[in-house]
C-alpha cells in the first residue's frame, strides 16, 4: 500500500492513546498471563525515539482505585486495553487492563510531560477476563469482561455463534463494580464513549459489529454490522475509527505467537458514523508490512496502527473526509 510505513521496534503494541506532549503512549501487550510480561511505552515518530515508562523503580503511593488493591507485581505486568482521560477535578488519568500477576485495571496520573505515576488500582471481579478501558471524568470507568476466564476456547465458538459471552462493568469509587444494563454481548473487546458520557460504543468480536447503548437505559440505539471488531478510537473529524479482521478465526489464532515480524492477517479500520453507526472503509490490507491490526490512532496528520502480533507500528498517511455531527 502506498504511504504504509512500519516502525519494527515494538512488542505486541495492542493498544495507543494519544500523549499529552505529542507522544503516542503504547500498551506492548504481553499475554493473557505471566508468561510473557509487557510495557507501557512512549513513541516520537518525529524523533523515532521510544521510552518505556513502566514499569521502571519509583515509589507507588495510592490516591485512587480500590484501597485494599496492593501494587502490582511489575516483574510479570502485562497491559492490554488502555485509556486516558483528564478528570473532573484537573488530573490526567492512564488506566491500564493488566493480565500479569492478577486480572486488574491499574491507574496512573499522567504529567505532562507523558511521565506515569501509579495512583492504585482495581482487582477485577473473580473470574472476570477483561479486555479494554474506558475513563469516565469523576473518576469511574467501564471496562469489557469477554468472557469467563478458562473458557476461551469454547467462548470463541460460542460468540462466533451469536451468543453472549460477556458484558460490560462500571466501576465506580463509591460502588464498585455493576454490570451495564444492555451491554451483554457475544465477547465484548473495545469500547469509547460519547463526549457526554451518556453513550457506550461496545465493540464484539463476532458477528455483530458495533453497538451504540445508552447507559441511562441501557437501550440499544444502532448497530454497525461489521465483523470481528478489536479497538476503537476517536477522528478529528467526530468519526469513530475501528479496527476490524475480517478474516476467520484460525487466522486470527494463527498469529497469537507471533513475536518478530509480522502477522499477515488481513485488516480493515472503517469510520462510523457516531449518531448512526454508518461505515466508511478507510484502510484495507493483508500481508506485508503489517496484519492483524488492533487499533487505529490518529495523530499528526496520519494513522498509526497497533497490532496484538509483531513487533510493529504502522503509519499511513490519509486525508479524511468529514462525518457528519
Amino acid at each position: 500500500m502506498p504511504g504504509f510505513e512500519v516502525d519494527c521496534r515494538f512488542q505486541n503494541p495492542e493498544d495507543l492513546a494519544p500523549g499529552p506532549d505529542g507522544r503516542i503512549l503504547v500498551s506492548q501487550f504481553g499475554g493473557m498471563g505471566d508468561s510473557h510480561p509487557g510495557s507501557i511505552a512512549a513513541y516520537d515518530d518525529a524523533s523515532k525515539s521510544l521510552e518505556v515508562l513502566f514499569p521502571i523503580g519509583g515509589e507507588m503511593e495510592r490516591t485512587w482505585g480500590d484501597a485494599a488493591c496492593p501494587p502490582p507485581p511489575i516483574d510479570v505486568f502485562s497491559p492490554h486495553g488502555i485509556d486516558v482521560e483528564t478528570l473532573e477535578a484537573g488530573r490526567r488519568q492512564l488506566a491500564v487492563v493488566n493480565h500479569g500477576g492478577r486480572e486488574s485495571v491499574e491507574l496512573f496520573e499522567v504529567d505532562d510531560d507523558s511521565s506515569l505515576h501509579w495512583r492504585g488500582c482495581v482487582l477485577a471481579p473473580e473470574g472476570a477476563f477483561l479486555n479494554d478501558v474506558v475513563v469516565l471524568r469523576d473518576g469511574s470507568f467501564w471496562v469489557t469482561h469477554m468472557f469467563e476466564r478458562g473458557s476461551e476456547f469454547v467462548s470463541m465458538i460460542a460468540a462466533g455463534f451469536g451468543r453472549n459471552t460477556g458484558w460490560v462493568y462500571e466501576w465506580t469509587p463509591r460502588s464498585g463494580f455493576r454490570k451495564l444494563p444492555g451491554s451483554d454481548a457475544p465477547f465484548p473487546n473495545g469500547l469509547e464513549k460519547s463526549a457526554d458520557e451518556r453513550f457506550l460504543y461496545l465493540d464484539t468480536y463476532a458477528v455483530t459489529g458495533v453497538r451504540k447503548i445508552d447507559v441511562t437505559t441501557g437501550e440499544l440505539v444502532a448497530v454497525a454490522e461489521v465483523t470481528r471488531i478489536d479497538n476503537s478510537t476517536w477522528a478529528s473529524d467526530g468519526r469513530l475509527l475501528i479496527a476490524s479482521h475480517p478474516g476467520n478465526l484460525a487466522q486470527m489464532m494463527a498469529c497469537r505467537d507471533v513475536q518478530e515480524g509480522s502477522c499477515g492477517m488481513p485488516f480493515e479500520v472503517i469510520a462510523l458514523d457516531p449518531t448512526d453507526l454508518s461505515a466508511e472503509v478507510l484502510i484495507r490490507s493483508e500481508g506485508a508490512p503489517m496484519g492483524g491490526v488492533t487499533v487505529a490512532l490518529e495523530h499528526a496528520g496520519a494513522i498509526y496502527l497497533g497490532t496484538f502480533a509483531g513487533d510493529r507500528i504502522g503509519r499511513v498517511t490519509l486525508p479524511f473526509r468529514s462525518g457528519s455531527d
